[in-house]
């Protein structure tokens, strides 16, 4: 894969991450107003990421 490829493909990943966790955070606080459950959910986000990114091919 060459580095332009790469570099594309870590852009998408943050998009793919980076907008639920923006627009989750804001509702899961919206219905809970409290923060911890939004910590939560965004490390849960996050951890499935990092499992999609680290799976062998």
């Amino acid at each position: 894969m060459a580095l332009s490829e790469k570099l594309a493909q870590k852009f998408g990943i943050l998009i793919f991450t980076g907008v639920p966790a923006i627009m989750g955070g804001g509702i899961v606080y919206g219905l809970t107003h409290s923060f911890v459950p939004v910590i939560v959910y965004e490390a849960l986000l996050y951890l499935g990421v990092l499992a999609f990114c680290l799976k062998k091919k």
